[in-house]
C-alpha cells in the first residue's frame, strides 16, 4: 500500500458519499437541511476517519480507533438512509440499493480492523 487510497474501503466509502450526497439533495428542501445534512456528514465522516486512521498507521493503536469510528459512522449512514427510507417513499429504490452497499462496506472495515489487529506491524 502506497498510500489511503489504494484502500478498497476507501475508494468505496468515497464513491458512496459521493452518491450519497446527490440523494440528499434530491429530498424536500425542510430535508436538505435536516436529515439530508445528517446523511451527508454520516457518510462522509467514515472516508475522514479512513483516511485520518491511515494517517497514523505507525501507531497500530489509533490506526486501530479511527477504523473503529469509520464503522461507527457506517452504522450511522444506515440509520439515517432507514430515516429517510421511511418517511420518503419517491427514493426509496435508491436508499434500498445504498443500504445494502453500507451493509457490505461495513463487513470490509470489520474485516480491515480484524486485519490490522492480527498483522499490522
Amino acid at each position: 500500500m502506497k498510500n489511503y487510497k489504494d484502500l478498497e474501503i476507501y475508494r468505496l466509502s468515497y464513491d458512496l458519499a459521493i452518491k450519497v450526497h446527490k440523494i440528499s439533495l434530491k429530498l424536500p428542501s425542510y430535508e436538505t437541511f435536516e436529515e439530508g445534512s445528517q446523511i451527508r456528514k454520516s457518510s462522509k465522516s467514515i472516508t475522514s476517519c479512513i483516511v485520518e486512521g491511515y494517517g497514523r498507521k505507525k501507531y497500530k493503536a489509533d490506526f486501530i480507533k479511527f477504523l473503529i469510528y469509520a464503522h461507527a459512522s457506517c452504522d450511522e449512514t444506515i440509520l439515517h438512509l432507514n430515516f429517510i427510507k421511511d418517511t420518503h417513499q419517491f427514493i426509496s429504490k435508491e436508499i434500498n440499493g445504498l443500504l445494502n452497499a453500507y451493509d457490505e462496506l461495513g463487513g470490509k472495515i470489520n474485516k480491515f480492523i480484524k486485519y490490522v489487529e492480527k498483522n499490522w506491524r
